[in-house]
């Protein structure tokens, strides 16, 4: 079960910051020209629907914007937060203020700060490698640029991620630069949906030890349902309203079976295996008021039962 509750029932001054999973970020050090963003995830925990009537920063070393504006029950956004390297250099703080204005009005601030160095370049700018399907490898080859001493050198590579390999090359030293060749894999065993990770670099360099190279992209799904949150709006008691799901794969596949433990809400889907499936559910009010919020699980009969996960909600009133 996924429970929900008005907006108005939580604390009165703090019901939109609770959406939030974390309201600071560290950029720690960065090269100059590099992309940097953060992406500040929040989730509509309501019953009402919740409206971002805007996002400023006090700095213009930040740049936000949000994802998405409109938030139906369970639905999620984000706030990202781009770090502006080429216009800014040094350390740099800014607060982001969000403003809701449905289904009350509400501020939220978010802090963001960082350092932006002008001897460290990478190029390109950021690892993306855009899509990949689950299971998939990609290699990006990276050159970092120092300009400074000459004895400089990369010491280490680390990072939070298990699913990246990194393989430094030769250092090229000329005259006040070095430049070290860098590769990085996106191992086969990345998790499915985005990539949002850092690769932090350790050099020798006593004053600023450390720099941040960010690693974007997306794996995608075995197996995708959408919407991920399918909603029924308002039903009467006894009331009977349809909806519809669409459930996909890279490979044709059939589903196994539909996992959900409300049994107002019924589920037909075709047979056979193709790549694209047209899943019809139907919500049974019942006769009760109800405020409901569900999980439902599609498993297909793709390698190791694959499956799928969306919410389904609905109001009885």
């Amino acid at each position: 079960m996924v429970h929900t509750s008005s907006a108005q029932s939580a604390s009165a001054k703090n019901w939109a910051g609770e959406m939030f999973s974390g309201q600071d970020h560290d950029f720690n050090a960065v090269g100059v020209g590099a992309k940097c963003e953060y992406h500040f995830d929040f989730k509509n925990l309501y019953e009402e629907d919740v409206h971002v009537a805007s996002v400023r920063s006090s700095c213009g070393c930040t740049i936000p914007s949000v994802t998405k504006d409109t938030l139906k029950t369970h639905e999620t956004a984000a706030i990202v937060a781009k770090f502006n390297t080429t216009s800014f250099v040094g350390h740099k703080e800014a607060t982001i203020t969000v403003v809701f204005d449905k289904p009350y009005y509400a501020e939220v601030r978010l802090k963001v700060k960082g350092f932006i160095r002008t001897d460290v370049m990478f190029d390109p700018a950021e690892v993306n490698v855009g899509e990949i399907a689950a299971g998939e490898s990609a290699k990006e080859n990276v050159t970092v640029t120092y300009n400074g001493r000459l004895n400089w050198n990369i010491t280490d590579v680390r990072s939070h991620c298990d699913h990246l390999q990194v393989q430094l090359g030769k250092p090229v030293r000329t005259v006040g630069r070095v430049q070290i060749p860098m590769t990085v894999t996106i191992k086969p065993s990345m998790p499915e949906g985005d990539m949002r990770h850092v690769l932090t670099l350790v050099s020798n360099d006593p004053n600023y030890p450390t720099t941040d190279l960010m690693i974007r992209g997306r794996v995608r799904p075995a197996v995708s349902v959408s919407p991920a949150a399918l909603g029924f709006g308002t039903a009467k008691p006894g009331d009977t309203v349809e909806k519809r799901l669409v459930v996909r794969a890279d490979m044709p596949f059939a589903i196994s079976e539909i996992l959900c433990s409300d049994e107002r809400f019924e589920f037909k889907y075709p047979e056979g295996e193709k790549k694209l499936h047209f899943v019809k559910v139907k919500f049974n009010a019942g006769e009760a008021e109800d405020w409901i919020g569900q999980e439902v699980r599609i498993v297909t009969n793709l390698e190791g039962g694959k499956s799928a996960k969306c919410i389904v909600t609905a109001v009885v009133q």
